[in-house]
């Protein structure tokens, strides 16, 4: 399954940093920013994180609630969070079943780099899935995204 513009979101809950249980719809009536990163403390993952919590008011200025999973463990999320200070919190895609939902699973099984944005009714309003992952999506581009929503 590959999720594109205009398709429901699909529904998921994952345990995350902080000790919650985070579901989609727990966010209905705001947009989300759900930010698939392949890894706890690599580069990229790190710098990108650190950019978008950074620039965190923007995202908050218009009710957008970002959220970051990747495939490892809540304890590993919390190390990598609590080292950054992160204000959004990072859940535990351990088995990959929500990456492969998305579609951003590489052909080896492996995460790409991707990000959506869902817009308030749980609509996929932005999509984008890197193919090698040595960069990310820009806060600019994303704000840009939910500012016409």
């Amino acid at each position: 399954m590959s999720v594109g513009v205009g398709d429901q979101a699909p529904d998921f809950t994952l345990p995350g940093t902080g000790g919650a249980e985070v579901s989609l719809h727990d966010f209905l009536g705001r947009p989300v920013v759900l930010v698939f990163y392949p890894g706890d403390d690599t580069p990229v993952c790190t710098k990108q994180l650190n950019s978008y919590n950074d620039e965190l008011a923007q995202f908050e200025a218009l009710d957008a609630q970002v959220i970051g999973i990747s495939a490892q463990g809540v304890d590993s999320h919390e190390r990598f969070s609590g080292k950054h200070g992160f204000g959004f919190p990072l859940l535990a895609d351990t088995d990959k079943k929500v990456a492969a939902l998305y579609g951003t699973l590489g052909p080896i099984g492996f995460p790409r780099r991707s990000v959506f944005i869902v817009d308030a009714q749980g609509v996929v309003r932005y999509a984008h899935r890197a193919i090698a992952g040595l960069t990310f999506r820009p806060v600019g581009e994303l704000v840009d995204v939910l500012q016409k929503l």
